[in-house]
């Protein structure tokens, strides 16, 4: 017998949840991509994408993924040979930095590994060894999305100046931005990269790359930026096809703009304060699993822990037999241990992750939690009792 059916619930770290205010919006006919309302409804879309990011600069979409974003932010900044150095603390660390090297930059990794933040020390180091400047720019994972870890940007920022160094700071808020505290202004960050599908809570599709002052500096010095890639007409369009660099990507905008709205109703603080407290619940909840049995949090520290996605190490084959016993049994889709392990590797069976970003509440929590609590116990797998009141408590206190 299968206790699936109904309403699944997808609890991978994105694509999110997408609300049905959202879906509403998108479920309409092809507009006019020359004149009337898709215009004046993507103008307005900019001054509220700046809220979200919380900064007074550009801000630019595209139409692809968040490795789209990545190039498109390093394409109008850095050019084949220059220098640019990655610390990484997970999986999509280095896939930014591999995504730089396929550009013919020269990328200098510090790892960090999988369970531990950024050592500013370290890096700021490096960059004072960084004598002649060669250093074009730091691409910084706010939260890398594999390992769940959550980096200190306002630190590293402080780490850049005290060397006196005058790199870019790049920020890849993928996974962070509407759930995970961002200030790019604030923080002194000068390029920040983010996708549609997680905290912005529309399909996949859409990458966004929002640039300070010296940003728009290092583009102006730039020989040359392709066409396409060229943030300068997106952020200043004189024609309405200049913000898509060709046919706007309609119905996606029409989803950013329900999902904007929804987000402003709420307020950013409060949505970072659910998250938190969601986030806190999911944890107290694994940790009373953990006293019990294999299960144990990536990151032991929980102040650098996402808000957006927690991953989880059970040992093999525990894993990939919880995934498979929620999803096909309980209706409920946890996500993959992507990157901690090769796939052809035994070991890739003993992680996991949940994702609780963006469209996500209380009774979807506990009904997640839940789930995986049924799945412990059919599965046999030790754990400690007690979890789903642990996480209820959390969620009682706020």
């Amino acid at each position: 017998m299968s206790l699936a059916h109904g309403r699944p619930y997808l609890a991978i770290p994105g694509p999110s949840v997408m609300p049905e205010d959202v879906l509403r919006a998108m479920h309409r006919s092809a507009p006019n991509i020359y004149e009337g309302d898709l215009v004046a409804l993507t103008d307005g879309l900019i001054p509220d994408l700046r809220r979200v990011a919380r900064t007074e600069h550009a801000a630019t979409f595209y139409i692809g993924n968040g490795h789209a974003a990545w190039e498109a932010a390093l394409s109008n900044v850095v050019a084949a040979g220059d220098h640019v150095l990655v610390p990484a603390t997970g999986r999509f660390g280095h896939g930014w930095g591999d995504m730089a090297t396929g550009l013919g930059c020269k990328v200098e990794v510090i790892d960090f590994g999988k369970r531990t933040p950024f050592d500013l020390n370290r890096i700021e180091e490096a960059l004072r060894a960084d004598k002649e400047h060669r250093i074009k720019a730091v691409l910084a994972s706010h939260v890398d999305t594999s390992s769940s870890v959550l980096n200190d940007i306002a630190g590293l920022r402080a780490a850049m100046d005290a060397a006196g160094h005058p790199a870019l700071l790049m920020a890849d808020c993928i996974a962070s931005l509407g759930c995970d505290r961002f200030e790019m202004d604030a923080w002194g960050v000068d390029v920040m990269v983010a996708a549609s599908q997680k905290g912005l809570m529309v399909p996949p599709g859409l990458g966004f790359v929002f640039f300070g002052p010296r940003a728009a500096e290092a583009r102006a010095r730039m020989e040359r930026v392709s066409r396409y890639w060229d943030w300068v007409p997106r952020a200043n369009p004189e024609y309405f096809f200049q913000y898509s660099g060709g046919t706007a990507p309609t119905h996606h905008l029409y989803g950013l703009r329900a999902a904007l709205d929804m987000i402003h109703a709420e307020g950013i603080e409060a949505i970072w304060n659910r998250h938190d407290t969601l986030a806190r619940a999911i944890w107290a909840a694994c940790d009373v699993w953990g006293q019990g049995g294999p299960l144990e949090l990536n990151i032991a520290d929980a102040t650098h822990r996402s808000r957006a996605v927690t991953a989880l190490r059970i040992g093999a084959p525990h894993g990939t037999d919880l995934r498979k016993w929620t999803e096909f049994q309980a209706g409920v889709t946890l996500g993959i241990g992507l990157g901690m392990a090769e796939p052809g590797d035994p070991e890739w069976h003993g992680f996991f992750r949940i994702g609780h970003m963006g469209h996500v509440n209380a009774h979807m929590v506990m009904g997640a939690l839940g789930a995986m609590q049924a799945g412990f116990i059919a599965l046999d797998i030790p754990h400690g009792a007690g979890a789903l009141e642990a996480a209820a408590g959390v969620m009682a206190r706020g």
